[in-house]
């Protein structure tokens, strides 16, 4: 007899149905796990050993082998503890096999027969309702499992728990979803006195999702107006929540066991390498640019990051996927992030100021400068300079305006968007102009007339590449919404230009 458990296995986003087969069989006393198991599936036999002999069941001292089919797919992580164990009860008619049929099982095994958290959940359970099949899980996880529409969960806390509600004699209640308990509070933009420059270049990011570089002296305020932009941005929709709740999910970054209500927030050091920042090792585990989709990415000290790291963002900020290609795997992972990035002008970081100049001007900013590839500069949106606050600003009250009447702004603006967009029935859906391309960002962004001859003598002074002068139309957009003007005038593109800096090493004719 060959006892049958339903689970998953993940690639990426991609979730995998797996067999778990359970077979006892006369001969020496053994305990076998196949199916290119990892680590730690392989270490699940201690632990299926010790949670059942905690309950009082002893293995028979039979030939016992665990099959998780399809058996060349890799089998990665500790969420199949659970489905073992069920399917070694099943096999020794502790379980009814027939009723395990209808459950897709992850989770692992503590000693003492506890059902202890693991990544993956929800997406679990959103694959097993497209199955029409239940979820059994950790009873910590039901309310992050009960977001998947219309699936049975038995959320457990033992596995004794378990076998009793099977057996009739304990009912585990199903369980509610369970939003963030605590919603994040961001700080206010009143705290920012003076950068009124740059606090309009950040409520135009915020309005249309376009990618944003400071550029200052150190102390300047760059880092604290990034730290303010997650709280201009509106609130995640419900489509959207799920897609976030869903990668830290799969992260294991999901600390709450709930819904996330909050746009995510990254800011890694520039001392990340290219899998912390896209993705990638053993486990091709999500990256910072995936943690941050639908939210913002925040890089301080953009220049001293890796080169390569860098250079890797590139194919995310345009395609707004994250793709991971080894030898043994190929995933991908959603990655359509808003890129904040800050820096000085130059190593010193005192290019402008003639008393802390450092004597290898200019040589010392383009040198720094050029550390950011032509291509990377090229798709970033807004480029704005963040000077030093003067002593005179710092002494003046805080500012009348902060951080909600911008987000009111804002919130108009992108339901212009949504409302434009969802009109005209985009594939795949655009949200936010920073998403238009093509022929639909040229008809949704076609300027007036005076306003296209500024915008194409501009682009031949300052040199813009095709993408360039694309974004130059979408941050136009976003400003004509932002005025609540149905077209773009000349105005617009004129403010759009003034947030295009020249890449150094070069010049305007």
């Amino acid at each position: 007899m060959v006892a049958r458990v339903n689970t998953v296995a993940f690639q990426g986003i991609d979730v995998l149905d797996v067999d778990v087969q359970v077979q006892m069989a006369s001969g020496l006393p053994a305990f076998t796990v196949v199916g290119l198991p990892d680590k730690a599936v392989a270490e699940s036999r201690e632990r299926v050993r010790a949670a059942l002999n905690a309950m009082g069941l002893a293995l028979p001292p039979k030939r016992i082998t665990v099959n998780l089919s399809p058996a060349d797919l890799v089998k990665e992580g500790s969420h199949f503890d659970l489905p073992i164990a069920l399917g070694l009860l099943a096999a020794m008619g502790v379980l009814p096999d027939g009723e395990l049929d209808q459950f897709v099982a992850v989770g692992e095994l503590a000693l003492d027969g506890g059902l202890t958290p693991v990544a993956g959940v929800l997406p679990a359970a959103i694959h097993a309702s497209a199955g029409h099949r239940g979820v059994i899980c950790p009873r910590d996880q039901g309310g992050e499992a009960a977001w998947a529409d219309g699936v049975p969960i038995l959320a457990a806390p033992t596995l004794i728990a378990l076998i009793n509600h099977f057996k009739g004699t304990q009912i585990l209640t199903p369980p509610d979803p369970v939003l963030e308990a605590d919603p994040v509070t961001y700080p206010d933009l009143r705290d920012i006195k003076g950068q009124e420059t740059a606090k309009r270049a950040l409520e135009v990011a915020a309005a249309g999702g376009h990618n944003l570089l400071m550029v200052g002296p150190p102390g300047a305020g760059k880092s604290m107006l990034a730290q303010r932009l997650p709280g201009l941005l509106p609130p995640l929709a419900p489509d959207e929540a799920l897609d976030v709740t869903m990668v830290h999910s799969l992260a294991g970054e999901l600390k709450q066991r709930a819904l996330m209500r909050h746009r995510p927030y990254r800011d890694p050091h520039h001392s990340a390498s290219v899998a912390a920042l896209v993705g990638g090792g053993m486990r091709a585990r999500p990256g910072e640019v995936s943690l941050a989709h639908l939210g913002v990415l925040f890089l301080d000290e953009l220049p001293e990051f890796q080169r390569g790291a860098l250079e890797a963002l590139r194919q995310p900020l345009e395609s707004g996927r994250a793709v991971v290609a080894r030898a043994n795997t190929h995933v991908t992972y959603p990655a359509r992030v808003q890129l904040v990035a800050a820096m000085n002008p130059c190593r010193c970081g005192y290019l402008d100021d003639p008393a802390q100049a450092c004597a290898r001007v200019p040589r010392c900013a383009q040198e720094y400068q050029a550390k950011i590839s032509g291509p990377l500069f090229d798709r970033i949106d807004l480029h704005v300079d963040v000077p030093a606050v003067s002593a005179a600003d710092l002494s003046l009250p805080p500012p009348a305006e902060g951080s909600a009447q911008v987000a009111a702004r804002v919130a108009a603006a992108r339901a212009v968007q949504r409302a434009r967009y969802a009109a005209l029935e985009t594939r795949p859906v655009i949200r936010t102009n920073a998403e238009a391309d093509g022929q639909l960002l040229e008809s949704v962004a076609e300027p007036d007339p005076p306003g296209q001859a500024l915008l194409t003598e501009a682009a031949g002074r300052m040199r813009l590449t095709a993408r360039g002068y694309h974004r130059v139309l979408r941050v136009a957009r976003t400003l004509a919404d932002l005025d609540g003007s149905d077209g773009v005038r000349r105005v617009h593109v004129a403010e759009a230009l003034s947030y295009r800096r020249i890449a150094p090493g070069r010049a305007v004719a």
